[in-house]
């Protein structure tokens, strides 16, 4: 009991720091959202963390697994308070990267168990169309081209390790979970529209924050869940 009274607690930090970032961004009052920002992914993972602590421990895969997804969404976060240099945006989006190999190493791993070559090969031409796409539609050129690329095929490999599970398992986890990967990428998406088209589009930095911070909650309850092995 006692520690879930600790996941109780991280819980409602991090919603007040969400609410705090989210008014920030509302508001456009950039210090305010930064303010509390790197504290949202230590809070969501210590949620985590306490969560399964009781059930699964916290040296199971799972937990390590979701534990690194989520530091290094904070190591992103961070980053990318100073995403107006391209160093910093840079990192911000290769820490990203390795946080969603993290989840996908969660996820994949259960759901892509007996996959015949047909299924990768549908889920890569997707994936790669996809990217194409979107590259060209929000006019990514240049030397960034090849990384955003890669990071946006990363990200529809996310989507399908959560869509091999629903299509294959179904139950509210792999819902969650889809939902989650989806969510996260259209957050991505935004900031790529931000980035390299228009800085004033969907609600600018309040839409990326808040699909985001639902999407990162959705993958932890997902994984919580995925963990506990509730279907």
């Amino acid at each position: 009991m006692k520690k879930l009274k600790i996941w109780h607690i991280a819980a409602v930090f991090f919603a007040v720091c969400a609410g705090i970032n989210l008014y920030g961004c509302w508001t456009d009052n950039a210090a305010l959202a930064n303010t509390v920002k790197p504290a949202l992914m230590p809070l969501l993972c210590l949620a985590t963390i306490a969560a399964l602590a009781h059930k699964t421990g916290i040296k199971s895969r799972e937990a390590k697994l979701l534990a690194c997804a989520q530091l290094f969404g904070f190591a992103g976060d961070t980053a990318l308070i100073g995403s107006e240099k391209f160093a910093f945006f840079a990192a911000g989006i290769g820490l990203f990267l390795i946080g969603h190999i993290f989840y996908i190493s969660l996820f994949g791993g259960k759901s892509w168990k007996g996959l015949k070559f047909w299924h990768w090969l549908i889920a890569i031409i997707i994936s790669l169309g996809a990217v194409a796409l979107l590259i060209i539609n929000i006019g990514i050129k240049g030397a960034l081209m090849a990384p955003m690329a890669v990071y946006g095929f990363t990200l529809m490999m996310l989507i399908f390790s959560t869509l091999a599970g629903v299509i294959r398992f179904g139950g509210k986890t792999w819902w969650i979970l889809l939902f989650g990967a989806l969510l996260f990428t259209f957050s991505d998406s935004l900031i790529a529209i931000h980035t390299f088209k228009n800085p004033d589009a969907c609600l600018g930095r309040f839409g990326v924050m808040s699909t985001y911070l639902v999407a990162q909650t959705l993958l932890a309850i997902g994984g919580v869940r995925l963990a506990k092995n509730k279907k």
